[in-house]
């Protein structure tokens, strides 16, 4: 018996990467009635007669998972942002973010096209680079959108990790990619396609070593679909308020109309960005007046 990481899977089959080695492994067959299913970064124990033919035994306790991509134990997601073209949202920004907290996955906040917008606007991106950096986000942002420092810095965050990349359509995901590793020679708008090879996009899933790390394919990883967590959660994913909630004067302050409120007395002192706050009320009052959502399938 031995341990690995499974890096691929593809119609049944699952390859597990293992001592330098990579075997071609199915499930038991106990998996299927247990309703289990391996996912791709899954920690596994297995046993194999051939490079070929093995099969996968116990998958180990997982940090996390996604679905969309279906991937396990993954360390963090960069968020490619572009300032322009399509137009910058903060209020989608941050709607990425809490979905990358809510599954306990670390954001890296990658700024792209900052060659599309004059200098009192990059002064803006910089001010908001502060901002995000403040809370305690790592930011990549240069003048040059893929300016050796912010490569080096985002290859820095790469290594030895297993990362989603993730981000607007446009926003020069596989144009980043394609800076970090040239060799992928990704083709604009075709990410998802080219990490799966350009076949059985919606079957295959994998993990693909760039930069000293893993990065998954993330064809239809979506943080834009309607949040499921309770209002009253909220605050847990905007890690600035919750760093000071416990000073408010009531137990269960949502920060809106409570008297005591230490995060509106943070935002009138200005130590937290108003836009923050802003989208963090938009998504209060949304997630307020949401409909309950029964047999959402996972």
């Amino acid at each position: 018996m031995s341990e690995g990481q499974i890096r691929q899977s593809l119609s049944g089959f699952y390859d597990i990467y293992s001592d330098g080695k990579t075997y071609r492994t199915r499930a038991r067959g106990n998996f299927r009635k247990r309703k289990i299913t391996p996912l791709v970064g899954d920690r596994v124990t297995f046993e194999s007669t051939s490079p070929k033919e093995g099969y996968v035994l116990e998958i180990l306790p997982r940090d996390n998972e996604l679905t969309r991509p279906p991937v396990a134990n993954v360390d963090q997601g960069v968020v490619v942002t572009a300032v322009a073209s399509p137009e910058f949202s903060t209020g989608l920004l941050d709607r990425q973010l809490i979905a990358l907290e809510v599954s306990d996955i670390t954001p890296v906040i990658y700024f792209t096209k900052t060659d599309l917008i004059d200098d009192a606007r990059y002064q803006e991106f910089e001010k908001l680079a502060a901002g995000y950096r403040q809370i305690g986000y790592s930011v990549c942002l240069t003048r040059e959108p893929f300016a050796e420092t912010g490569l080096d810095q985002l290859k820095q965050e790469l290594a030895g990790k297993e990362t989603v990349i993730m981000g607007q359509t446009g926003a020069g995901k596989s144009t980043l990619l394609n800076h970090i590793s040239p060799d992928l020679a990704l083709a604009t708008g075709e990410i998802s396609t080219a990490l799966n090879r350009g076949k059985h996009t919606t079957r295959k899933v994998s993990l693909m070593p760039i930069a000293g790390g893993l990065v998954a394919d993330t064809p239809g990883f979506s943080s834009y679909e309607t949040l499921t967590i309770d209002y009253r959660d909220l605050c847990h994913y905007f890690p600035e308020f919750l760093n000071v909630a416990q000073n408010c004067r009531f137990r269960g302050c949502v920060h809106v109309n409570e008297p005591g409120c230490a995060v509106k007395d943070g935002l009138a002192n200005g130590d937290f960005m108003q836009s923050r706050y802003d989208n963090y009320l938009q998504l209060l009052t949304l997630l307020k007046n949401q409909k309950p959502i029964y047999n959402k399938k996972k």
